[in-house]
Parts: structure tokens; C-alpha cells; sequence
């Protein structure tokens, strides 16, 4: 009797390895590696995740002593390397087994059960995911001698109709009152076929009027695009997880180098997966790669419904496609025989998964290029400090890191002229508007010559908060120990945590009310999107389109790309936003870049901040003079000395990154250590604090006597109180090759467990907040 190892779906550190089963012969067939089975655990029925299967059975437990396997209750979804990949997960960011195993799952499938009878078999509930087929309706050779009756008059339509080829039944009930038992009539005599035919939803959604959704072949690559291709074809004959980092400037062309070693990994036989940042995955991006590749690129992002994203998913696994093109979670694709894997922007935070499993896609595409003999490309015009470091190492993990850069654009096109405009001189020469003095003339130039451009702020909003001008009250939300944010449109203080909202209107409206002294002087500080567009109304004709694309106006299904077309189809334009426009977007007709405050970022209390501020503005000033015309990028800052800012003037990356290094070596932070956060949060701060305070004791009693490991906390997170939970942290430093998960996951199952307490480990944290 065969036996199977299966991952029991109970989140709980209690259960830390996947628990044995026999399989009876009934099952046999069924039973695979990637099934979800049902299992009896603990007096009551659990369900499961086939992790392995094996002829012999595990030789710590009597054979008698193995409950068997209940029921199949879905086919397999994985093999045997992602069953290992989501082991390796499981220990590496400290968290249960079946939380590593749930991405791998089909879209929609949930973890309840449910039984219609009491004598049924129990069933999988899945979120209205699965395949849907379509009914066809096609004429037999029988219908050329067929000749319906004098009175069937509906029965003559649906054949006239179906003259003109096949048609889904739908149309035809649409199209002919009652055709439905028509076509049951006539395919009961065999005059007409009726067919199921897969749909694919959300299909006819992937069109757009995007003039650069296309991917034409260039006359011919650069020096710099044919040494990164020579460099990936070798790493992807080498089969072992090599990594090649692509550091290339702004619109260096990577995007065709990325193409390019798709179309030689698909010729030899391998399917290819591409992760872009899920604010990047545009219908732009998206549209080069089926421009090259057509239906054989499926793309998976958190914006499709279940359904569609079901659809998707299955492509890749019936080997449909060959491409997947998606936000982090295309990892986990069922792709047969990936050859390559490409991850673009690797520099960006929203790579780190914020909920468990919390994993990093770079390190589980590091570890998935290593076990399914791949090769992983990063790209990127600002690489993270880490990925450079490992280049500079040369290897990690095994794996060989070979650096290729690209510092020139396709065409002769040249990088963009930045300027720095200090506000703190231009508020000691007299100006108090949003915009610069260099920055308004720049705008009215755009407009003069009919161009566009792109502004940069990173607030949404109208104000970045309120406060009375007497008593110097700045209002908070009670519930979250953040600033509340004004929005003008709505006239209502917003709280970016919890999303509560308080209608308000701010000074000089008589209405307006301190809540702390009463004083009518509350009033706006700060400043939003919102009102940087209202500002760009009154400072340019009407005959230029302005265009706001933040969180407020890009909640609707395909708003995003409603307002990118808006943009690419205007005459002349100039579009706002936050970090949302930074990256992906390829405009040619683009010849200023300008950023509203590089500060925002700058001045959050994270060791990240300033490599953050590099990142983004290196990003969008690449926006500008992508095309044949000169580019200009103004960014207005009160810190123009700062490393960051200067290295963007200059581009210039070293005057940023040699600073930045010494301080995090001097410190302790990444690239030269492993970062831990274990956050804990709860309505009660006493027992919070007791978690807390049990758990610091814990990882120094585990790393007692280690070099390299330092301990910091507990104490109280940036974002003390959130949805009315105090949040405390520890936060823990380890040597770059240490086992922080595994220690972390020890020291947490350590802790007791608190009624209405929660905690999370967070490896190789990116939110310090």
C-alpha cells in the first residue's frame, strides 16, 4: 500500500511537518502529489495537501497505527518542486507549512468543506472559480437535406442563423425567442452539434488603444543589450540557478532584452515567468509581451476576478501558455519546465509580501531558478543594495551573480537634464506657491510646444493634515496613531490606516471648528494630489488636459488604464500622481518630469528611506526624453545637499550608495546582515507587552553566545496603535548567512499563546513601521 505525506491546512506553529497517510487502493489513482485529500486528525476531519508519495512506509509508526486517506477532494495543483519550494518556505520565513502550500492552490479554492446530505461525499467550497464552457451550436451534413416542418418557423431561423458558421446558444436565445428548444429539437433528429467550448474570462478586457502596448523588433540590440542576452543564455545553459542582474538606465531597452531571452528560452523548449510590480503590470506592459507572443502569455494580478484569474492559472497548466506575466504571485504559477525567470524593477518593496507567508520574491525566485534548473534575470535602472552586493561577491547560495550594465538608450536617445530647485530659497525670495519658479516656466513651456508632462507627488489628497493655527492641534484618527489626511473634494479628514472618514471643512470656512480649542483657524497644511491638480487649473489653459491617477481615482475596475489611454490619446497633457506613475510607463511624447516634495519619503524613520527616495526619483525622472526630444526633470526638495538628491542630479549612483554603505555596515543593516521583525498587536497593552517582553527572551536565549546576532526591543512599533490594536516589536539583526527564520520560528512557538494577541515574523523585513 502506498502512503502519502500530507500538509494538514491547521495555521499553527504546533504543527510544523507534514503528517503521514495511508492511501487505500480505491484512492490510488487519485492520490498525487499537489491533490487536496481529506484526513482524519485529531478525532475530527481536517483537510490536506499532498506533499509526497512513497511505496514504503515511514519507519517510526507501526503500519497498523496510519489512519488512511478519506477522500480526493481536488486534483493535484502542484509537483514535487514546488511541494519542496513551499517546505523550504515554511522554514525560511517562519510560518505553518499549509500557509507555504495555499499560494500554490488553484485561484479560489478555500479550505472549508462541506456536505450536501449526511451520507454525500463531502465537497471542496471554492470562491465561484473552475472552468466555464460555452454551448455551440454548429449545422451536421445532415441539415443540407433536412427541411423543417410548415409551422417551424423557429427551428428555419436557427438554421438560416447558423448558415453564417457556428454560434454560442446564448447569442442564438438572444438573437430568436425560444431558439433554445429549438436546437434541442434539432439536435435530437441530428441536424445541428451542440458543443461545450472553454471560455476564457476577462479576455476581451486585454485589448487597448495604448500606443506602446506594441514590442517591434529593433534593426538591432546595443552593446549593452547583447552582452546582458549572451550573459542570460549562459546562465540559462548552465541549469543551476545562476542569477544575471541587468543594471540598466532608464530606457536602456531591457524590456527587449527580456523578450529577446524569452524567445530563445521558449525555442528551447523551456516556458518563461516574468514578475513586473503590480503598480507596473499595465495594459502597456502587458501588451508588448502578447504583441510577441501572443495566446501563449497567461497574466496573473490580484486586479482579475476569481474566475478570470482561475482561467489563467489553468492556461499555464494544461501548457497553453508558456509565458506567465504577473505581479509576485506568477511565482507560483504550475508552469511546466520553467527555463527562465525574469523579475523586473527588483529594487521595489512591493516584492515583499506583507501577510503570511512572507517571503521575499526575489529570494523564492532564487530558490525556485536553483531547484527547477533556471536561470533569474533582475533588472533594474536603481538595483537594491543587496542584489549588488551579491554581484559584487560574485555568488550566494550556490548560485552565481554576474552584473551587466546598459548605460545607453536605443535610438541615441539621451538621458534627461535634472535640475534641483531648492524651496527653501524660493520661499526666502518670496515664493509660496506649490510649484517652483523653474517648475511653473517649465510647465508653460510644455504647454507652449504642445508636449506633456509628468508630475510626481507622493501624498494623495488635498492636504497632508489639518491643524489649528492657535493652539497648534493637529486632529488624529482615534483609532490609529497616525495624522489624519484632508481631502478637499470631499471635504471630509480621511484616515489612510483604517479608512474611517470625518466630514470637516477647513479654514476659512465659517463652519470649521478646532475639536480641541473651538478656535475657526484649523487649517490646511501640506500638500496633496488633489491640489496640485487644482493648482495646475489655474496655472494652464484650459486646452491642456491635467490627469489625477492615485488611490482615490483608480479604485474602478480598469480605471488605471482608462487614464493612461486619456494621457497617450491627449494632444497635450500633464499627468499627477503617486509612485503609481513612476515606473512601466513608456511615453515618448514626455519632455518634463517634475517632483511636487522628493522629501516625503526621506524623512520616515526607516534605515530604507533615502535608497527608497533614490529609487523613486531615479525611476521617474527616466519618464522624460524617452523619445526624439530633449527631456527635463525638476525636483523640488528643502534638502538638495542630501546624498540621494545629488546622485540624481548628477546621475551619478556612487555619490548615493558610498555613503549609504559606510552608514549601514557602521550600524548593522542589510546588505551586510539579515533583518527580523516580530510584531505583536492587541486591544490589551499589558498582555501585548507580556507577549513581547516573553518573546525578546526567547531569541536571546536562542542566539545566546552567537557572533553576528543582535536583539533590539521590545518596544513600541512607529504605528503604536492601528484599528484599535497596540502594536509592539522586537526586532532582531543576524549575520547575512544565518538560519534567522528557523530561530525565529523556534522563539515564537515558544511564546504562550494570549486570548485576542497576535503575532507576526516578518524575515528579511521591509516595513519597520
Amino acid at each position: 500500500m502506498p502512503y502519502a505525506s500530507v500538509a494538514l491546512d491547521i495555521p499553527t506553529r504546533a504543527l510544523a511537518s507534514a503528517y503521514d497517510y495511508a492511501v487505500p487502493p480505491e484512492l490510488a489513482g487519485a492520490v498525487a502529489v499537489g491533490a487536496t485529500v481529506l484526513v482524519s486528525f485529531s478525532r475530527r476531519v481536517a483537510v490536506g495537501y499532498v506533499m509526497a508519495v512513497s511505496d514504503e512506509p515511514p519507519a517510526d509508526v507501526p503500519a497498523s497505527k496510519i489512519q488512511p486517506i478519506a477522500q480526493v477532494l481536488a486534483p493535484p495543483a502542484f509537483d514535487e518542486v514546488a511541494a519542496a519550494t513551499a517546505a523550504w518556505m515554511a522554514r525560511e520565513y517562519a510560518c505553518p507549512l499549509c500557509e507555504a502550500v495555499r499560494p500554490f492552490l488553484a485561484p479560489g479554492q478555500k479550505v472549508r468543506v462541506t456536505r450536501p446530505a449526511p451520507d454525500a461525499p463531502w465537497e471542496l467550497v471554492s470562491e465561484r472559480a473552475g472552468a466555464v464552457d460555452a454551448r455551440w451550436v454548429s449545422l451536421t451534413p445532415a441539415a443540407n437535406d433536412f427541411e423543417p416542418a410548415r409551422n417551424a418557423s423557429r427551428q428555419r431561423a436557427v438554421i438560416e442563423a447558423l448558415l453564417a458558421g457556428a454560434m454560442r446558444l446564448a447569442e442564438l436565445s438572444a438573437t430568436i425567442p425560444g431558439a433554445s428548444s429549438s436546437v434541442r429539437a434539432l439536435e435530437r433528429r441530428g441536424v445541428v452539434a451542440v458543443e461545450a467550448r472553454r471560455v476564457v474570462r476577462g479576455a476581451a478586457e486585454a485589448a487597448t488603444t495604448l500606443s506602446s502596448a506594441a514590442a517591434p523588433r529593433p534593426a538591432k540590440l546595443t552593446d549593452g543589450q547583447r552582452a546582458a542576452l549572451a550573459a542570460i543564455d549562459e546562465a540559462r545553459r548552465a541549469a543551476r540557478g545562476d542569477v544575471v542582474l541587468v543594471d540598466g538606465v532608464t530606457g536602456s531597452g531591457k524590456t527587449e532584452v527580456y523578450l529577446a531571452a524569452i524567445e530563445r528560452a521558449l525555442d528551447a523548449g523551456r516556458g518563461a515567468i516574468v514578475l513586473v510590480p503590480e503598480i507596473s503590470l499595465t495594459a502597456q506592459t502587458v501588451g508588448r509581451f502578447r504583441s510577441r507572443f501572443g495566446d501563449e502569455v497567461a497574466v496573473l494580478h490580484s486586479r482579475l476576478t476569481t474566475g478570470e484569474r482561475y482561467d489563467q492559472w489553468d492556461l499555464a497548466r494544461a501548457g497553453r501558455a508558456r509565458v506567465v506575466v504577473g505581479a509576485r504571485s506568477a511565482l507560483f504559477a504550475p508552469l511546466a519546465d520553467v527555463g527562465l525567470i525574469i523579475i523586473d524593477e527588483e529594487h521595489e518593496g512591493s516584492y515583499k509580501q506583507d501577510k503570511s507567508p512572507r517571503y521575499h520574491a526575489r529570494e523564492l525566485a532564487c530558490e525556485l531558478a536553483r531547484r527547477r534548473g533556471a536561470a533569474l534575470v533582475l533588472g533594474s535602472a536603481t538595483p537594491s543594495l543587496e542584489s549588488l552586493a551579491r554581484c559584487h561577491a560574485g555568488s550566494w547560495r550556490g548560485a552565481r551573480w554576474t552584473r551587466v550594465e546598459m548605460r545607453e538608450r536605443p535610438g541615441g536617445a539621451r538621458l534627461p537634464r535634472v535640475e534641483v530647485a531648492d524651496m527653501a530659497e524660493q520661499f526666502r525670495g518670496g515664493g509660496r506657491s506649490v510649484f517652483s519658479a523653474p517648475l511653473a516656466d517649465a510647465l508653460r513651456d510644455v504647454a507652449k510646444r504642445r508636449e506633456k508632462a509628468v508630475l510626481l507627488l507622493n501624498r494623495r489628497g488635498f492636504a497632508t493634515f489639518l491643524m489649528c493655527r492657535e493652539c497648534g492641534c493637529v486632529p488624529e484618527c482615534p483609532h490609529c496613531s497616525c495624522a489624519l489626511t484632508y481631502h478637499e473634494r470631499t471635504h471630509a479628514l480621511v484616515c489612510h490606516s483604517c479608512g474611517r472618514t470625518w466630514p470637516v471643512r477647513a479654514f476659512p470656512d465659517p463652519s470649521t471648528r478646532c475639536p480641541n480649542c473651538g478656535s475657526r483657524y484649523l487649517a490646511a497644511y501640506g500638500v496633496g494630489t488633489q491640489r496640485v491638480e487644482d493648482e495646475l487649473r489655474l496655472l494652464l489653459s484650459d486646452d491642456v488636459e491635467v490627469i489625477r491617477m492615485d488611490a482615490d481615482t483608480t479604485r474602478g475596475r480598469g480605471d488605471h488604464q482608462r487614464l493612461l489611454e486619456r494621457f497617450d490619446a491627449a494632444e497635450c497633457a500633464v499627468l499627477v500622481g503617486t509612485q503609481m506613475i513612476a515606473k512601466g510607463l513608456d511615453f515618448p511624447e514626455v519632455t518634463l518630469v517634475g517632483v511636487v516634495n522628493a522629501d516625503t519619503v526621506l524623512k520616515l524613520p526607516d534605515f530604507r528611506a533615502a535608497e527608497r527616495t533614490y529609487d523613486l526619483l531615479e525611476q521617474v525622472a527616466g519618464r522624460a526624453g524617452r523619445g526624439g526630444r530633449e527631456g527635463r526633470v525638476i525636483v523640488q526638495t528643502y534638502w538638495a545637499s542630501h546624498p540621494a538628491i545629488r546622485a540624481v542630479a548628477a546621475h551619478d549612483r556612487a555619490l548615493f550608495t558610498e555613503p549609504e554603505l559606510a552608514e549601514r555596515a557602521e550600524a548593522g543593516y542589510p546588505p551586510f546582515s539579515r533583518l527580523g521583525n516580530v510584531v505583536v498587536w492587541g486591544r490589551d497593552a499589558a498582555a501585548v507587552r507580556a507577549a513581547t517582553d516573553e518573546l525578546a527572551a526567547a531569541v536571546r536565549t536562542e542566539v545566546a553566545g552567537a557572533a553576528g546576532w543582535e536583539v533590539l526591543g521590545p518596544a513600541d512599533c512607529v504605528r503604536a496603535r492601528s484599528h484599535d490594536r497596540v502594536r509592539r516589536h522586537v526586532l532582531v539583526k543576524a549575520p547575512v548567512d544565518a538560519a534567522l527564520g528557523e530561530v525565529l520560528g523556534r522563539a515564537a512557538a515558544s511564546v504562550a499563546r494570549r486570548a485576542g494577541v497576535s503575532m507576526a515574523v516578518d524575515v528579511d523585513a521591509y516595513d519597520l513601521m
